[in-house]
């Protein structure tokens, strides 16, 4: 892929997730739909799938704004998506389990693992990130998405067309559900 002049804002849309635990994949298939969308330049679309690990050296490649797509329990009906503005993860990210397990990475410990990274080499982490998730209906062992899920993937990539269309700003704020699926 031709990168965009260095001094151009980068986006990164990774999507994580283990496909082998069913809804926890939707991270990874709602990327690969957005992959096969016309997309502005600056913006990088990846599957990182369980190597949270790649994703905090690859961002040492420099990004303005960062884009997490993945399963997101926060209670709602399954198939509810969420827009989640993530803070600096502070002290708290280092306590949510290894660093350096690359299969067990949180959203919090790679973006821990990143301030360490950078303080080492100079880099500079995201100025933004983003969350787009998804409620699960099960995470068990198991191929698949459960229907919710599975019909929340289009919807998701339309709402992450949003956010870069719109600079990142639609359904951002508060950890809010900006998208439910039917009953």
């Amino acid at each position: 892929m031709n990168r965009p002049p260095e001094t151009a804002p980068r986006t990164l849309v990774a999507g994580i997730g283990n496909i082998f635990l069913g809804d926890d994949g939707f991270g990874v298939e709602t990327v690969r739909g957005l992959a096969e969308r016309q997309l502005p330049e600056h913006v990088e679309v990846v599957d990182i799938g369980v190597r949270g690990v790649h994703l905090a050296y690859q961002l040492l490649d420099g990004y303005d704004t960062l884009v997490l797509v993945d399963a997101t329990a926060r209670g709602e009906r399954p198939g509810t998506l969420y827009v989640i503005e993530h803070d600096s993860p502070g002290t708290d990210a280092a306590d949510s389990g290894p660093a350096l397990d690359g299969h067990r990475m949180t959203p919090d410990s790679v973006l821990a693992l990143l301030e360490t990274l950078c303080a080492g080499t100079g880099g500079q982490p995201p100025r933004r990130t983003l969350i787009v998730g998804c409620e699960p209906a099960s995470l068990e062992e198991g191929i698949g998405l459960s229907r919710p899920v599975s019909e929340a993937v289009p919807r998701a990539v339309r709402l992450i067309e949003e956010l870069l269309s719109d600079g990142g700003s639609a359904g951002a704020g508060s950890p809010a559900a900006v998208g439910e699926a039917s009953p």
